[in-house]
């Protein structure tokens, strides 16, 4: 089965929990983590990422000395990514869901991490799960550290994110289909 096929019979069935129609096209993988420092990062998690095409970015650019923990709640999805990035060092599939993200990390001893890339449909999650997340985003990310968001609605979130972030920035990658971009934001605001 095709990454596409895959992931449009996901969206179908699940709607608003896949939240995309397709894989992220290798222009928008490639611009949501340009702009990860890879001289200096150290740890970077990947939040919902389907069928890996972000990861597979990722995996190419971060050195070996870099670490990888890729979060994926859908047992397909973390299957897949398992077996096509199995002889990668450094790169961990995890199957869970974002809200024990804290935990995840906890337990590989991970206090800090330099970049959190998200493909998860953040904005329509409830309320209480998005303070939660960015609550953990704002106890693990460094000072430096960025928050990259995927998003198939460009500039439709900018106030959303300017709710939890200081800086927030957005690009957009017409070349994506639908056309899509991404949201770098810096500086998590307290989160009550």
């Amino acid at each position: 089965m095709s990454d596409f096929s895959l992931f449009l019979g996901k969206f179908l069935r699940h709607g608003t929990a896949i939240a995309s129609l397709a894989p992220s096209s290798r222009w928008l993988a490639r611009l949501t983590v340009g702009n990860i420092d890879w001289a200096a990062a150290r740890v970077v998690v990947e939040l919902g990422a389907g069928t890996g095409p972000i990861t597979r970015v990722l995996a190419e650019r971060a050195p070996e000395s870099c670490r990888l923990v890729v979060l994926e709640r859908d047992p397909d999805f973390a299957r897949l990514l398992r077996e096509r990035f199995a002889d990668r060092p450094g790169l961990e599939v995890v199957e869970g869901d974002v809200r024990d993200l804290a935990a995840i990390l906890d337990d590989r001893g991970l206090a800090r991490v330099d970049s959190i890339v998200s493909g998860l449909p953040v904005p329509s999650f409830p309320t209480e799960l998005t303070k939660s997340l960015f609550r953990v985003v704002g106890k693990v990310l460094t000072g430096e550290g960025s928050y990259n968001q995927i998003t198939e609605i460009p500039w439709a979130y900018w106030r959303f994110y300017r709710r939890y972030f200081q800086d927030v920035r957005f690009v957009l990658e017409p070349r994506n289909l639908p056309p899509a971009g991404a949201y770098f934001c810096r500086g998590v605001k307290p989160v009550n």
